[in-house]
């Protein structure tokens, strides 16, 4: 199971991003918005994250696991942050984000909370472990699409050959091969909170049936509030196409410049999970990861400041 033997440390990490553009992917506006809008969605998502590995700490009989969660929750709240700086960084390019920041806060921090569907009302303690453990496997579900892209962003060179913004790119880069880094924890602590692997098995198709369709909305309705605020003609013409027209012009516009992973891209993995030999330690390589994160502009920048 522990097949990845360092140790999986938080890294501080400094980004300017004062000398940014909003389209930081030169004449891509599409994947510029897709990118950029995931810095409204994952705040929520990510200290969600940690309070749920919170809960889940005293629950995990096996040292190696929990050092491995521990350190889980450490990078993700610095992850959360830095997207939060990503905000402000949209804020200054006059870009409104209130209003497509509260479906993710929503989620998170009242349908997801400690409180089942934020209804107050409820017996907690019946129910505790049980909605404990199917939040750990919808984290589960969520971090395999953030391993697989994390794979496809440490495989991309798309980014250098448009001359992408170095810091942008180092803002998804940094994040992305930490999540390959650490790709294995969340299906391990779900695996080991519920034991039975015929149950394992079968709640983590059902959830994945869930969080596929989701996941996907969540990301396409975060890019397309930003694109909405793009006077760009094109951008103008996406941004009033429906969910299923906005997937087909993901596949579309990720087949032609590989700036974002394809629709196509995120199914095939999602087979791949259908497996039930199915491993996230098959979905990347922490060595190719690890040399990103040796060479990352924001975390060495971070050694000279902290």
């Amino acid at each position: 199971m522990y097949q990845d033997k360092h140790k999986i440390a938080a890294r501080k990490v400094f980004f300017d991003f004062s000398k940014s553009d909003l389209v930081w992917i030169p004449d891509d506006h599409f994947s510029s918005h897709v990118m950029n809008g995931v810095n409204l969605l994952l705040p929520a998502g990510e200290f969600w994250f940690c309070r749920v590995y919170n809960r889940a700490l005293p629950y995990i009989t096996d040292e190696n696991l929990k050092d491995d969660v521990i350190g889980f929750i450490r990078q993700e709240a610095i992850h959360a942050n830095a997207h939060i700086a990503g905000q402000k960084f949209l804020t200054v390019h006059n870009i409104s984000i209130d209003e497509a920041k509260k479906i993710p806060e929503l989620i998170f921090g009242t349908l997801l909370s400690d409180q089942p569907l934020g209804m107050s009302s409820l017996n907690l303690k019946t129910i505790e472990y049980p909605w404990l453990v199917f939040r750990v496997g919808i984290i589960a579900a969520i971090e395999h699409f953030t391993g697989v892209i994390g794979q496809w962003c440490m495989d991309n060179k798309s980014w250098d050959e448009f001359q992408a913004d170095p810091v942008i790119a180092d803002l998804f880069r940094w994040h992305l091969a930490e999540e390959v880094e650490h790709r294995n924890v969340a299906f391990d602590l779900f695996a080991h909170l519920v034991q039975n692997k015929f149950g394992f098995y079968i709640s983590r198709q059902v959830l994945m049936a869930a969080i596929f369709p989701l996941f996907m909305y969540l990301v396409a309705e975060c890019g397309r509030s930003i694109a909405k605020q793009d006077n760009d003609e094109e951008m103008q013409k996406l941004v009033r196409k429906s969910f299923i027209g906005l997937m087909i012009e993901l596949e579309k516009i990720g087949r032609k410049t590989k700036n974002v992973p394809t629709f196509s891209h995120l199914a095939k993995s999602v087979l791949r999970w259908g497996s039930p030999f199915y491993h996230p330690e098959n979905e990347g390589n922490t060595e190719q990861a690890l040399s990103y994160l040796n060479q990352s502009t924001a975390v060495n920048a971070a050694k000279f400041i902290h």
